[in-house]
């Protein structure tokens, strides 16, 4: 099965950057899914609804969401089956829980996440 963990995360302070990594399983699965499947980073806060953030397409073609339109930038590796999301200008509001997966997302596929906290 696909396995996927988030890493990168951590206490930032506003207007600085990070950069999110997140490894697929090294088995078939998960090279298969880096090689032909969209790939995304969503967020969720407690209690809040799952937001996709960022997609990239096999072929490297991105998509943002308005908040994060010019800050965030998806890349992969697939290679590597490896997705990064660099982000800079971090404001508060961009403190959440972050994961990767498929877009669409597979439920079975979904890591711990990796928290990002930006706080002065």
């Amino acid at each position: 099965q696909v396995q996927l963990v988030e890493s990168g995360g951590g206490l930032v302070h506003p207007g600085g950057p990070q950069r999110l990594s997140c490894a697929a399983s090294r088995n078939i699965f998960g090279i298969t899914v880096f090689s032909i499947k969209d790939l995304g980073w969503y967020r969720q806060a407690p209690g809040n609804q799952r937001e996709l953030v960022a997609a990239i397409s096999p072929d490297g073609s991105t998509n943002y969401t308005d908040s994060v339109k010019d800050r965030f930038t998806i890349s992969r590796v697939n290679a590597k089956t490896m997705v990064y999301l660099q982000m800079n200008n971090l404001k508060p509001e961009d403190t959440t829980v972050y994961y990767c997966n498929k877009v669409p997302y597979n439920d079975r596929y979904w890591g711990e996440g990796t928290e990002v906290t930006v706080s002065a």
